[in-house]
């Protein structure tokens, strides 16, 4: 089954209100319209034996813990290559010879709770793209599109909803002196900017989320490159975060060790956590197969590997493919045993991030 665009909140309300479909994560299904709010009909196939619902949009966690604790004690989806999506158009007249990562628009994902971003900037054309390369250098037939565009989409988003908070995790070719500060100021994202003063060191915790909400510093950027927290302002993303292995070596069940570019998981004095999960090459077809339980004993798995501390950030490739909760639900995992030691952040109770409901 070839998946449609994405859900947005407005449609949600809307199937809601009509009380179109009642069906439960993992029913058999003809259309989305068999399935209740927040899922899509789906086929793993050969994992299922036709098509089931299956999730489709993440849980709010501010909703269900409040937003008053340390930005550190939650989790977020995270979309690896967010910017390399299925029949994205040609930006430079050539036609794309590459792979591609995610199905759905920046804009589809944000609105489906996605809330980390990891793009690659790269000096092109005179101007900052989203490409993918090697060597550093972007090229007519795998770039995809201005960085300045997606940067709207994201602006776009955090003017429309002034609660939540978005962070981007560049992998960075971008020399051009202030290139991109130049485009964070074109696009408007600027004022949404939290600030690296504000980034914790030695692992202390973050400022509480309904500070930087009530601040208006609802943007963080990371980048790869060490110079530019001096020159521009943008965190090192190394500075603060610990992250495992990505592509193959990140799936060896059993297995989470940190990236060659990260501290040792195990390294409390970074307080944020990202867990990667996808191949080395994206294959859409078996991605549903990958967000099952394994997902999920990799969460377990690098729990143990950074020194008993769960991920803040779990990026996947296709988020939204799975044989049922797939990494929606593994983030519910993440972020229950985070605010309240649960196996499901639902079960967390309203307003406490203390104790299970019972």
């Amino acid at each position: 089954m070839q998946m449609g665009a994405a859900f947005t909140a407005p449609l949600l309300v809307v199937l809601g209100l009509l009380g179109a479909a009642t069906a439960n994560v993992g029913d058999s299904c003809s259309t989305a319209a068999d399935c209740g709010a927040g899922q899509l009909c789906f086929d793993c196939s050969p994992e299922l034996a036709g098509a089931n619902c299956v999730r489709s949009v993440a849980t709010n966690p501010f909703q269900i813990i409040n937003n008053s604790l340390p930005f550190n004690k939650y989790a977020f989806l995270t979309t690896h290559n967010s910017f390399a999506i299925v029949r994205e158009p040609s930006h430079t007249g050539v036609p794309r010879i590459t792979f591609d990562n995610q199905e759905d628009t920046i804009t589809d994902q944000l609105n489906n709770g996605v809330r980390a971003l990891m793009l690659d900037t790269y000096d092109f054309k005179g101007d900052v793209w989203l490409c993918h390369s090697t060597g550093g250098m972007c090229y007519d037939f795998s770039a995809f599109e201005p960085a300045l565009d997606t940067f709207k989409e994201i602006e776009a988003f955090l003017s429309a909803n002034p609660s939540e908070i978005v962070t981007l995790i560049l992998e960075d070719y971008v020399h051009a002196p202030n290139g991109l500060t130049n485009v964070f100021k074109a696009s408007g994202l600027l004022k949404y900017w939290f600030p690296v003063s504000k980034m914790p060191h030695n692992g202390k915790d973050w400022p509480l989320v309904s500070d930087m909400v009530a601040s208006n510093q609802r943007l963080l950027v990371f980048t790869s490159i060490r110079s530019k927290q001096a020159s521009e302002g943008i965190a090192y993303q190394w500075n603060f975060m610990v992250e495992n292995n990505y592509g193959d070596d990140g799936m060896d069940a059993g297995k989470c060790s940190n990236r060659a570019e990260s501290a040792p998981l195990n390294d409390n004095t970074k307080s944020l956590v990202l867990m990667n999960y996808f191949p080395s090459v994206p294959v859409k077809i078996t991605s549903c197969l990958q967000h099952s339980k394994s997902l999920t004993d990799m969460v377990n798995t690098c729990y143990s590997a950074a020194g008993n501390r769960w991920a803040n950030f779990l990026a996947v490739d296709y988020y939204k493919r799975s044989d049922g909760g797939g990494a929606f639900q593994a983030t519910d995992l993440l972020n229950g045993r985070l605010l309240c030691g649960c196996q499901d952040v639902k079960a967390c109770s309203q307003g406490s991030g203390l104790m299970c409901s019972s």
